[in-house]
């Protein structure tokens, strides 16, 4: 009897390539073959290099430096995806771009929200994020979100690697300092 599970692939963004690399090594399955790349009039151009029709894929992206890069480079392969009749199309975003602006403010918009319509919009039926800034974003979404905490990992980690943890101080830096 065969494996049950729908075929599955696992995408790469721009924006963290060695992550989705453990990603798929942890899985057991290769990175899927996808052209991602800025042309030069900066517009981002995806070529998917084969077939995902019927599958379940994967698209491993976060935010950094150029979030506005990765988003629209992370909206571009969901809908290359739906257009190429992937099955189900997951999103798995450790650090969600505009999560922290996600509540009505003076003459301001709710960012968080529009990115969530876009994102569902596009293609995505289900997103995998970490530690979101409010619980409230789920509601943003017209699709299924899976909100990880990354505190028992860490803990987890700081118990088995650091032997004097009692004795230690952690200091995590500012994003906005560099």
């Amino acid at each position: 009897m065969g494996d049950p599970r729908p075929p599955m692939v696992i995408f790469a963004g721009q924006s963290h390539p060695s992550l989705a690399e453990d990603i798929a090594g942890h899985v057991g399955v290769k990175l899927g073959d996808i052209l991602v790349r800025n042309l030069t009039s900066t517009e981002t151009e995806v070529k998917l290099q084969e077939s995902i029709r019927g599958k379940e894929v994967y698209i491993i992206q976060s935010g950094s430096k150029r979030v506005n890069n990765d988003v629209f480079e992370m909206l571009t392969m969901v809908y290359a995806c739906k257009t190429s009749s992937a099955r189900k199309i997951v999103a798995v975003i450790p650090y969600l771009p505009y999560s922290k602006q996600c509540r009505m403010r003076r003459r301001a918009c709710i960012t968080s929200k529009l990115l969530a319509k876009l994102m569902c919009s596009a293609g995505i039926n289900h997103l995998i994020t970490m530690d979101l800034h409010q619980r409230e974003i789920h509601g943003f979404f017209d699709c299924s979100v899976d909100n990880l905490r990354s505190s028992p990992f860490l803990l987890q980690y700081i118990l088995d690697n650091i032997p004097d943890y009692r004795e230690c101080v952690m200091v995590a830096k500012h994003p906005q300092l560099h």
